[in-house]
């Protein structure tokens, strides 16, 4: 078997999370366990994070796992339906929606339901990407609130500079001033506002990058803020070659040794999850010691250099991100996020739990 694993600690969950709490300890915690649970496996996240009152999902499948798994805490559907069918789906499982178009509105309006939904209403202001323009916004609450399929109603908008010099007071009075007179609970906040805008905490908080032991915001380490890695990615030496100044190694020469040169390949490469585009110098641990990718990236392996740590061979440990390497200095690096490096873990990586870490 390769050697390559992902290790996924759920001890590193629960730490996360009392680390959100005491941000915002008079807040409900929405853990969004969406994408996979950002590459760990949305059962493993659910279950590290048990703790949370309520977990994110994107699609309704999702939901329904949780479900089926025994999960009792709100489940809320962050883009809401794509199509009427499934309402009655998230109605018989006591999913949540958010509602963020009128045509949802619509759906709910005409469909025959068993029991109501729970939504949360979303408001566009300046992320462009989904909800009620301001003007618009307390027409659609109002709308919502005279359906037969609605129950309870939350108030919600998402921050596009949150993590960023702009911050939030902008978008935050803008919500506001549309929200006069509405009287619901309130949902803002996502991981970089938990940390950096308690302003934002309101009722629920949706806590994302920074359960898994990454950092939100850029510049910051999550070490930081105490958090600790959920994810290892390792894998091992399985072949050594020695290579003279003037000789290249891998696809394209884009490494070309200046000196003799003591080369180790990793059971890695892109159709594992690992950037393609990484360039040489990105960092990996290689026993324990630091070390750097050399060369382009293949499909199931990659390079590392070995010159200054000689003991390394063949069967050697190499930790790709993690515990000793935190994945936001490979993303980097390599000219990404975090979130990205651990969502795209391939599912033919080995993953191994670690029930009590």
């Amino acid at each position: 078997m390769r050697p390559i694993l992902a290790t996924i600690d759920t001890g590193a969950f629960r730490h996360n999370l009392s680390i959100v709490r005491s941000q915002a300890p008079q807040s409900r915690v929405m853990a969004v366990v969406k994408a996979n649970g950002y590459g760990h496996g949305l059962l493993n996240a659910a279950r590290g994070l048990s703790g949370a009152e309520g977990f994110a999902v994107l699609g309704v499948e999702e939901g329904l796992q949780l479900r089926k798994s025994g999960f009792r805490q709100t489940i809320l559907m962050l883009e809401g339906v794509f199509a009427a069918d499934e309402l009655p789906q998230a109605s018989r499982s006591d999913i949540s929606i958010v509602v963020h178009h009128s045509t949802q509105i619509d759906m709910l309006e005409r469909v025959a339901l068993s029991k109501p939904l729970d939504v949360f209403v979303k408001m566009n202001n300046g992320m462009n990407r989904l909800g009620f323009k301001p003007e618009l916004y307390a027409q659609a609450v109002r709308r919502l609130a005279a359906c037969a399929n609605v129950s309870r109603i939350t108030l919600m908008t998402h921050f596009a500079t949150a993590d960023e010099a702009p911050g939030v007071n902008a978008p935050l009075a803008q919500f506001r001033r549309a929200t006069e007179g509405l009287h619901y609970p309130v949902s803002l906040a996502n991981s970089a506002a938990i940390f950096r805008h308690p302003e934002t905490h309101a009722d629920w908080i949706r806590a994302g990058i920074m359960l898994y032991g990454a950092s939100a915001v850029a510049g910051t380490p999550a070490s930081a803020y105490k958090l600790r890695p959920a994810m290892t990615l390792t894998s091992a030496i399985i072949a050594v070659q020695d290579i003279k100044p003037g000789e290249s190694v891998g696809y394209g020469n884009r490494f070309t040794a200046a000196k003799n040169t003591r080369v180790g390949i990793v059971a890695c490469g892109y159709a594992d999850g690992y950037p393609r585009h990484a360039p040489n110098g990105t960092p990996v641990l290689v026993c324990g010691k630091p070390s750097a990718t050399i060369g382009r990236v293949s499909m199931d392996m990659l390079f590392v250099d070995l010159t200054d740590i000689p003991e390394a061979g063949i069967g050697s440990p190499v930790e790709l991100w993690g515990r000793h390497l935190p994945v936001d200095t490979v993303a980097e690096k390599a000219g990404t996020i975090g979130y990205e490096l651990l969502c795209a873990v391939a599912p033919r990586v080995p993953v191994r739990v670690l029930e009590n870490g």
